[in-house]
């Protein structure tokens, strides 16, 4: 016969297991599709979003080595099912049902090339697959990694507009990496904690369009013009930074992976209903002269949901703005020409 605790015992575990049941069961159900999953962001961007417990189906989807890594990742015992999809022909069973789609397929920069010299190469791809997105998911959250983002953003968005779905807001440049290195390297120059640390990033996502604002960085920080100047050129060209140490190995995979994970989990969040979610993102945006600009923007169900802006500039950054603006000028039209002549 049982005792009173033991009695009271398996009333709480009965319960409690029945709240599990009923969280589990009461969560949305969000499909999403990795595209280029078996690169070298592709695999551990999807590795750590197989961990999410927001995400019900996991659609990995790539043109070659897609089987193995869906493989793997299917053995890990988390929520996110796991399939895989090879090659054009399987494009449509990866999107279909997709609340938010991450591009992050292309080749990696290599020792002495910029952003820029991947362009032919991954503007089409990212072309082919925003129109395959059009077709067969054309309300999902379009998160694009490819670089150069300040040319395929705007590739993804003549198609969309070529295809009658566009949604400005549901089509979003991933930059966070930037604050992510920004948040790393100011928090070992002034020796604060990185899990306490904000600082915004914005403009572009390659070189002199990646303007941190140091001068809004909270906790409150002092730089010196030498530090503004030192700290600015480093996130600036982090990625250089990465490419050489690969030595033709590669480019910022891992760290662009946890980066990638971070601004989807937002996403995925701020789709469940979860209010003040914030992330800067390169946008369709009229706050400058240049088309597309990223700055902090508060995401909700149906994407971008407002435009934070890029409050006051400091003297030093107001001087940065004009080194900004005219290379996004040439990347924007360069990605829109792409798609339009």
């Amino acid at each position: 016969m049982l005792s009173r605790a033991a009695i009271r015992a398996n009333g709480a575990n009965t319960i409690s297991r029945a709240v599990r049941q009923f969280s589990s069961s009461s969560q949305r159900q969000s499909k999403v599709a990795i595209l280029g999953a078996a690169g070298g962001i592709g695999q551990p961007m999807s590795l750590l979003l197989k961990q999410s417990p927001l995400i019900s189906h996991l659609a990995l989807y790539d043109i070659v080595n897609t089987p193995g890594v869906a493989a793997d990742l299917s053995h890990i015992s988390t929520r996110a099912k796991v399939t895989s999809h090879q090659g054009p022909d399987d494009l449509k069973a990866a999107l279909e049902g997709c609340s938010v789609v991450a591009i992050p397929a292309g080749v990696p920069r290599k020792p002495g090339m910029t952003r820029d010299d991947l362009f032919n190469t991954n503007a089409s791809i990212v072309k082919n697959l925003s129109e395959a997105c059009a077709k067969h998911c054309p309300k999902a959250i379009i998160c694009i990694i490819s670089n150069p983002v300040n040319s395929t953003v705007p590739i993804a968005s003549e198609v969309y507009k070529k295809a009658g779905v566009y949604d400005p807001g549901r089509i979003l440049g991933v930059t966070t990496l930037d604050i992510v290195r920004a948040h790393t390297f100011v928090a070992e120059a002034k020796g604060l904690d990185v899990n306490n640390i904000k600082i915004p990033v914005i403009g572009g996502h390659s070189g002199v369009t990646i303007l941190p604002l140091l001068s809004q960085t909270t906790p409150n920080v002092t730089f010196t013009q030498d530090e503004l100047e030192k700290l600015t050129d480093r996130i600036q060209n982090a990625g250089t930074e990465v490419v050489n140490a690969k030595a033709g190995a590669g480019s910022a995979t891992l760290s662009m992976a946890y980066a990638g994970k971070e601004f989807v989990h937002s996403v995925i969040e701020a789709l469940n209903g979860k209010k003040d979610v914030v992330q800067c993102a390169f946008i369709k945006s009229d706050l400058t002269e240049a088309g597309y600009f990223a700055t902090p923007v508060v995401l909700g169900t149906n994407g971008v949901e407002k435009n934070l802006g890029m409050g006051k500039l400091s003297d030093y950054e107001q001087k940065k703005m004009g080194e900004v603006i005219p290379e996004l000028l040439k990347n924007i039209k360069k990605g829109e020409d792409f798609v339009n002549q």
